[in-house]
């Protein structure tokens, strides 16, 4: 943990090259899968190489996953609240795991336990690189002297900011794991449909359009990339694939800006379990994906009581681009 005025935790589901997680000073708790036989942890390809976990999927297995382990979240948290520092949680989305309930039922018994602790839990609402690409920015502003309930405020709202978009070389691993039904993967695959997946505002899973072919799915990426990217040619890119690094190559080439940061990642066990080998994907700063919901849902919305995406909603991500003093 860092000394800062706050620290961060993250989960391995984030997909972040293991160099760079151990430049950031975050805390890590890693997402258990079976595999040949035993238990493993995704910890950024540390005990087990991203190429041998695809090998193995190759050969037949089928990787299962599980949520974080509760004794390790008890643990984490019991060593967040005794070391004193205000900490956030930046959390694998909702809309794909029942983590994020359970993390924030532990942090709130450890808050009961340890009355002075100040620990924020935040749904990123995003998982892969696009969480990856949350925690990267959050690290900055971090660094630029946000205080835990500014960065877990900041986070909040920066995540409808974030886009990620991916497709898939087969439909195969989507089948199994549950996320598309039989008849679809078997007509899809059949017909050569390459699906361009991104993110609902609730963290699941949707289907951005159908392509048929590889070319075209790359193609339908990087279209999207170079829409919707704030800041062309100066922002950050977080690119990633699972053994697929050829075709990442050749996504990184459609994209239009220029001096832009490139981050590029290996999809690791977890999210490469439901996916597979042939994951390519890319996540940037975009518009407030809150203002793309239809109208009829936006009304929905605010009948629920919710935001209701206001007509004034900031049009660009929540920066704190100076180091703050107080």
């Amino acid at each position: 943990m860092t000394k800062n005025k706050c620290n961060i935790v993250i989960d391995s589901c984030c997909d972040l090259p293991y160099d760079i997680v151990e430049s950031m000073g975050v805390k890590k708790l890693y997402f258990p899968f079976e595999m040949s036989g035993g238990r493993h942890f995704d910890d950024f390809g540390q005990t087990m190489t991203n190429e041998e976990f695809y090998k193995h999927m190759v050969d037949g297995e089928c990787p299962k996953t599980a949520q974080i382990p509760i004794v390790n979240l008890t643990d984490a948290f019991e060593e967040i609240a005794q070391s004193g520092v205000p900490t956030v949680f930046l959390c694998f989305s909702s809309g794909l795991s029942g983590t994020f309930d359970t993390v924030l039922t532990v942090s709130e018994d450890t808050k009961k336990k340890y009355p002075d602790s100040e620990i924020y839990v935040v749904d990123t609402k995003l998982a892969s690189i696009a969480e990856g690409f949350l925690v990267l920015e959050a690290v900055k502003q971090r660094d630029n002297g946000l205080t835990a309930a500014e960065l877990a405020a900041w986070a909040e709202e920066a995540r409808y900011f974030v886009h990620g978009y991916f497709t898939v070389d087969s439909l195969e691993w989507l089948r199994k794991g549950g996320r598309i039904p039989p008849i679809a993967a078997a007509a899809g695959s059949k017909l050569d449909i390459k699906p361009i997946l991104t993110f609902d505002l609730n963290g699941h899973l949707t289907i951005d359009s159908l392509v048929r072919g590889r070319k075209k799915s790359l193609k339908a990426v990087a279209k999207l990339l170079n829409d919707n990217i704030i800041e062309p040619g100066k922002a950050q890119i977080v690119f990633g694939n699972s053994v697929s690094e050829r075709d990442m190559k050749a996504l990184e080439g459609m994209y239009n800006g220029e001096e832009s940061i490139f981050v590029e990642c290996e999809i690791g066990p977890v999210i490469g379990s439901h996916v597979g080998p042939g994951m390519v994907a890319v996540s940037c700063w975009g518009p407030d994906r809150r203002r793309q919901v239809s109208f009829g849902d936006r009304i929905a919305k605010s009948v629920r009581g919710g935001s209701g995406r206001p007509d004034d909603a900031p049009s660009m991500p929540p920066f704190a681009d100076k180091p703050r003093t107080e």
